[in-house]
């Protein structure tokens, strides 16, 4: 065996995702609280772990369809760099590893609870939920939304639902942003049927449509959310987070503009971290929330 293609499969680049684990730490302003990032670093590191077991299940799963998929063929799994029965042995020692974590967060059954969550949401989604239409893409957008509440049971930080919803809202955006590419790369008239998806040809202005409006109600919730109680508590100038909600909308205009013109990946989580123009907003939106909490 390949330790390299196995670590190929477990998809390594992919774990950037779970970084969400310090969105609350980073929105309840304990980044200089050494034990909260120390805790949401066992939430992120639990949660690759976990995500990595998925990964190498779905392999298995999908194995005939990658192999005919015009980019997944490259998996190490479909291009015959490892074996299922390789792939089979790792999955319960990752799951194992993801769960035995939890002792070291201090409300362990909180964290316990999300990562099994997680882990049935996402068992439910490989096997069930991302064959059917629409569900699927409400099931990868709960998967990430987990993410960032694992990450508030990991530091003990209450959960914010103004969070939730714009996360839901974001996350499902994205997904439907992924869905879109996936199935703009089949090109034909058969749409995603092959690999056992729930879409057609078709179904791609209807995907475009929802996927934008999903991403302005993203400005809007944080339009609310400025004019909210619970603001006033966290920022001395909430006004100035008004500036937040016009990268909003420009940067999910810009991904579902790169989407309709297809130069966009099949993961756009991924593609929005390593972006440099991504980044640049990213850093605008840190900006004003520093500059609302620190002025006089």
């Amino acid at each position: 065996m390949s330790v390299r293609a196995m670590i190929r499969a477990m998809r390594p680049h992919h774990w950037l995702k779970n970084g969400l684990v310090f969105v609350p730490i980073l929105l309840n302003h304990d980044v200089f609280d050494l034990a909260a990032i120390g805790h949401g670093a066992i939430a992120f590191v639990a949660f690759s772990l976990l995500a990595s077991a998925i990964y190498l299940l779905n392999d298995i799963v999908d194995v005939e369809a990658d192999r005919r998929h015009p980019t997944k063929c490259r998996r190490p799994l479909a291009a015959g760099e490892i074996t299922e029965r390789q792939a089979y042995a790792a999955v319960p020692l990752l799951v194992i590893a993801a769960f035995a974590s939890s002792v070291f967060v201090p409300e362990p059954r909180a964290f316990l609870l999300a990562l099994t969550a997680y882990l049935i949401l996402a068992l439910l989604y490989l096997f069930v939920l991302k064959r059917k239409l629409l569900v699927d893409v409400l099931g990868l957008a709960a998967l990430h939304t987990l993410r960032i509440l694992a990450g508030n049971a990991a530091a003990a930080i209450p959960v914010s639902s103004w969070l939730l919803a714009f996360s839901m809202f974001l996350f499902f955006s994205l997904a439907l942003v992924k869905r879109y590419a996936e199935l703009r790369i089949t090109q034909d008239q058969s749409g995603l049927k092959k690999a056992g998806r729930g879409y057609q040809a078709e179904d791609v202005e209807a995907l475009s449509q929802l996927g934008m409006a999903s991403g302005c109600t993203c400005a809007l919730i944080m339009a609310l959310y400025v004019d909210s109680a619970a603001v006033k508590q966290l920022y001395r100038h909430p006004e100035i987070i008004w500036l937040v909600c016009p990268i909003i909308l420009y940067q999910m205009a810009r991904i579902w503009f790169l989407a309709r013109r297809g130069q966009m990946p099949d993961d756009p989580l991924i593609f929005m971290i390593r972006d440099w123009r991504s980044q640049v907003t990213g850093g605008l939106v840190l900006l004003v929330m520093v500059a609302a909490t620190v002025l006089p």
